[in-house]
């Protein structure tokens, strides 16, 4: 097996808060513990200590930029990629890693408060930051995801309709900015949690079946 075979995948799960992206990552991998393959779960913002002033904002604790905020996401990003245990650390030793949120976030919720193409290019042009070999993106109504997010205890501060709305359609412009580059692919999400999830296990076994025939 060649060494190209022998590195993990690397796929990313996006969508708004409320899209089921936690639901569809443990299905995910399940799925693909299943056909014996190594999975890794992780998730953005990290557990480091930049990770922690960054879940501090999204809960409301601290008042930061969107400039200041996308600058700690690239920073945890970097981290994420680069630490002994990390996401570079984990492909290249054949295990495939699958992470809820990455950059794409970035792009949406920063992108959307301040300029998108600055935050892009720190992110795309980092060398430090690996490019995904898929993201699915689960597409929710806003109106479902406010629904979903009124059974939880408390709200993010991007958590409400009329950011959700904007967020989304800053979503599919990056979208349409990043065809050519980027596999994308865009699941209606909401749908029951099966039938999402055989699209979203689907999409997945493409990129073994091409390479190492599962």
């Amino acid at each position: 097996m060649s060494e190209a075979c022998k590195r993990g995948r690397f796929i990313v799960l996006e969508g708004l808060d409320g899209s089921g992206k936690g639901t569809q990552l443990a299905l995910l991998s399940k799925a693909l513990t299943d056909i014996g393959i190594t999975v890794h779960e992780t998730a953005e913002p990290t557990q480091s200590s930049t990770g922690g002033l960054i879940r501090d904002v999204l809960a409301g604790l601290q008042k930061r930029t969107a400039y200041e905020l996308a600058a700690l996401f690239l920073t945890d990003r970097i981290f994420h990629n680069t630490s002994p245990a990390g996401i570079k650390s984990l492909l290249e030793k054949g295990v495939t890693v699958i992470c809820d949120r990455y950059y794409y976030s970035s792009f949406a919720y920063q992108g959307a408060d301040t300029e998108l193409s600055w935050v892009m290019d720190m992110n795309l042009n980092c060398p430090e930051i690996i490019k995904p070999d898929i993201c699915i993106f689960l597409d929710v109504p806003t109106a479902l995801c406010d629904e979903r997010i009124d059974h939880r205890q408390s709200r993010e501060i991007f958590e409400n309709v009329n950011t959700m709305n904007k967020i989304r359609a800053r979503f599919f412009e990056v979208f349409d900015l990043l065809r050519e580059r980027e596999n994308i692919v865009v699941i209606d999400a909401s749908r029951a949690i099966e039938e999402v999830s055989y699209d979203v296990v689907k999409s997945v076994r493409s990129l073994f079946e091409q390479q190492e025939g599962i």
